[in-house]
């Protein structure tokens, strides 16, 4: 009976030490932008509603997302077109381009009636964007 005990402890604390790593990272990066728009929460908010905090892991392209999303939009189904836009707007803020962010999330914001605080002051949010990506991946 000692000899399980032992070994189903070992397991379970491995398992808490792998939950605990999981929770530092997610804090890290979320720390990260925090610390990034200290001085300015509104920016912080709109960011943190929209932005991809590693959108090097998303698959679709700028592209193909706001293409699917005209595309659904024609079709009538302005939910999955909203969806799509929101994608192409959180891309657009990778890129660090303005314009795109504001016609997207203004397509959004028209098709879905939900208000985006990124609309406010885009160019604000665009450069603190910028910086997180610049500092977020240089870190990996």
């Amino acid at each position: 009976m000692g000899i399980l005990y032992k070994l189903l402890r070992k397991k379970r604390e491995s398992e808490e030490i792998k939950k605990e790593t999981s929770k530092n990272e997610t804090e890290t990066s979320i720390s990260l932008l925090e610390e990034i728009c200290r001085d300015d929460t509104e920016t912080y908010e709109a960011l943190y509603d929209v932005m991809f905090l590693d959108p090097t892991r998303i698959e679709t392209t700028l592209k193909e997302a706001a293409s699917k999303a005209k595309e659904l939009e024609k079709s009538g189904e302005a939910s999955r077109a909203a969806f799509y836009y929101q994608i192409a707007g959180g891309l657009a803020l990778y890129e660090g381009d303005v314009s795109k962010v504001k016609e997207y999330f203004s397509k959004c914001e028209e098709l879905t009636e939900k208000k985006f605080k990124i609309l406010k002051n885009p160019e604000k949010a665009v450069e603190k964007a910028q910086e997180y990506y610049k500092r977020y991946l240089k870190k990996q």
